[in-house]
This record gives C-alpha cells, structure tokens and sequence, in this order.
C-alpha cells in the first residue's frame, strides 16, 4: 500500500509539473492547431506578469546612464530588432552580431546566435544587463540600484508584490527577470497572410506568393531544411514537442584564409566549443517578419533579402576586397545543404513576395508590446494583455 500511495503520489507531481510546463491557464491567443510555448513550471505565465514585464523590458533605468532599456535594441516596429547591422551598447561599444528579432522566441530552443548551452529566456535576460563583453545596458555590480529602484517606484511596488506574492520579498533581480521573460514569451506571431492561408483564406496569399511558396518549399532551393516547421526554424520547442529540434549551420558566409575561417572572435558555434568542425555555424533565425529585419546574418552584413538570395543562389559569398575577402562558396564547413541554384527573374520575384508574405503587421503596432513610457502609449502597469 505504502508504494502504491508513493507511485501516485509520483504522478501527481508529474502531471502537476506538466501542467505547469504547458500553462493552459494563460490564453496565448494562437490560432487553432498551434502548439503554446514551452513553459518553466517556476515562472508560470500570468497577464499581470507580463504586464510587469513590459514596463521593465521598456525602463531605461535598468541601463548604467539610465538611457538604454531592452527595448533600445528591440523595437517593436522592427519586429523588436533594432535596424542596425551590429548592435550598439550603452557605452558606444559596437557588438560584433546583430541584434536577433523577439518575435516567436518563446519557442527557440536555443537563443542568441551561437551558444548550444543557453535554452532559457529567464538566464538569457542576465546577459544584456549585467554581460561585460560586450556591454549592453552595464548593470554590472549595480545590481542593489536595481532593487532600490524597483522599491522606490509607485508603479514596481503595485505590481512587483501582486505578481510575485508567494515570494516573501518580491524586489529581486530574479523576477525581473522572469518578468521580462515571461513579457518576450508573450510575443507571439501567427497572423501574416501565409497564417491565414493556412487557416483556410484562399485570397490571403496572391499567385505569386504561392508559387514563391512552392519555391521555398521545393528541393531545388533547399531554404525549408534549415527554416521549416511552423516558426520558420529548425532550432525550435513546444509544449508538445517530443524532441527538441536544435540546428547550427555555416552558410558561407565567408572563408578568410581560404581553409574556412571565419573573422575572429565572431566565429559562431566555434567560439564555445572551440571545435574545428563547428567554424561559422550559427542558428537559423526564423523568418517570421524576415521582410522587417533587414539588415542580415549574424553580423548583419548583407543589406537585403535580394542579397540574401543572391549569397544562397550561388552556394555562399564571395568578397574580392577588405579584411574579410574569400570564397565561401569554397568553405570546406558549409551545410550540405548550401548548394546553390538558378532563378529566373519571375521566380525571385514570387520567392520575395513569399517571404514579405510571412510579415505579422499586428505584432508590429499591437499597443499590448509596446512602450509604456510612450507618452501615446496605455497607461504603465495597466495589465494590458496582447490581442485575444
């Protein structure tokens, strides 16, 4: 009796923990059949939280100068990139990548572009305000101005105390970072033209974009290998997931020294493992909103979706000048599946057409993720919530 008592108390707490990790109670506000993000059972979703969250993503005050908020480098109208080909932090220092979109990174099973070891948007939300190379907001060893901040704003103390009640002292460092987490996991995107064509629109999606669409899709272009599945990625996870799908690819994006080097100290998954074999392997972003974040790649180099056609039709760039000049079409680290293909001009028209046809406008103007500090925006702390 005494082990059937503990066998279910044991599978209690596994499907208490499982509903916690799939957080039914937070509307998500997805179409039908799509699957929620993932969950941490420590930081279930709430709309008070995210609304919490919003306010601090957008709060200057959690920069050293107090100018630099999240929302610098992420700008909702971007579809949170932030335009620029490298990021610029609060000191001026120039970044060596660009700043990745926002959208849909809730279901990213890896963030940022090359590190295989962070999955967490909670440890993730450490980096930008106390990382030191480089550095982003510079709340390195400022972290007790951080907690008076937050105690001595009306606003905070409203808030802070009714998201985090069980907690005996809401002020910390951890829950602005579950609150900022749980505000990015709230940006979710599945309403472009291609959403609603897969949700029975015929008239969503022109001729072209259709027959861009079966180019995307088709083998001779192999784009769908590294940017499939629902987010466009194939480094991604759901609340369904039975396999967490994890991918790093070296497009040919360069070749140095002609034996497959990438510019030092951006050298992408090679970086962490120092493995030869991972040389200029980054993440394949998901190209929801692809139309918006221009500039692209890693470093931001190549200026538009034209280019970025331009680079995979011919199996990776070429540079004949500068520092960083080399085939990469010759790089012996390429995915296999940067092979290189011919396009007639009817056909990278409908191709680009497919591609802006993946542009969620709602998430780009939804006043729920935007700036509350705005002097047009909803009233701070309101607990708004996305569009339902």
């Amino acid at each position: 009796m005494k082990k059937l008592l503990a066998a279910l108390l044991v599978a209690g707490l596994i499907v208490f923990s499982l509903l916690l990790l799939h957080d039914r109670s937070y509307d998500w506000g997805l179409p039908e059949d799509y699957p929620a993000p993932r969950v941490p059972a420590d930081n279930a979703m709430s709309d008070l939280k995210v609304a919490l969250g919003r306010r601090l993503f957008y709060d200057p005050r959690l920069s050293r100068d107090n100018s630099f908020s999240c929302g610098t480098c992420h700008r909702q109208r971007l579809a949170f990139t932030d335009g620029r080909a490298r990021a610029i932090g609060v000191t001026g220092q120039l970044h060596p990548r660009s700043a990745m979109s926002l959208v849909n990174a809730a279901y990213a099973s890896r963030l940022t572009w090359a590190n295989p070891l962070l999955d967490s948007l909670e440890v993730q939300a450490l980096t930008p305000m106390f990382g030191e190379e480089p550095v982003e907001m510079g709340m390195g060893g400022r972290e007790r101005e951080i907690i008076r901040m937050l105690q001595d704003d009306a606003q905070y103390r409203k808030l802070l105390p009714r998201a985090f009640s069980r907690d005996r002292d809401p002020y910390s460092i951890l829950n602005v970072t579950r609150s900022i987490a749980a505000f990015v996991r709230s940006i979710v995107s599945f309403d472009s033209p291609y959403d609603r064509y897969l949700q029975g629109d015929p008239t969503s999606l022109g001729a072209a974009e259709q027959r861009g669409m079966a180019l995307f899709f088709s083998e001779r272009l192999e784009c769908f290998h590294c940017h499939g599945g629902f987010n466009f990625t194939d480094s991604s996870s759901h609340s369904n997931a039975a396999v967490e799908r994890v991918g790093f690819h070296n497009t040919g994006l360069y070749n140095v020294d002609g034996e497959g080097a990438y510019p030092a100290g951006n050298t992408g998954l090679h970086d962490v493992t120092g493995r030869t074999r991972d040389m200029g392997r980054f993440r394949a972003p998901t190209l929801r909103n692809i139309g918006m974040t221009a500039p692209y790649m890693h470093d931001g180099s190549i200026a538009t979706l034209d280019e970025v056609i331009d680079h995979y039709a011919r199996a990776g760039r070429s540079l004949g000048e500068g520092p960083f000049r080399g085939d990469g079409s010759r790089n012996p680290y390429k995915s296999e599946f940067i092979v290189g293909f011919s396009l007639a001009e009817p056909e990278r028209a409908d191709l680009l057409a497919f591609l802006h046809a993946l542009t969620d406008t709602g998430v780009l103007n939804d006043p729920a993720w935007s700036d509350p500090f705005a002097a047009t925006a909803e009233p701070a702390g309101a607990g708004s919530v996305p569009r339902r």
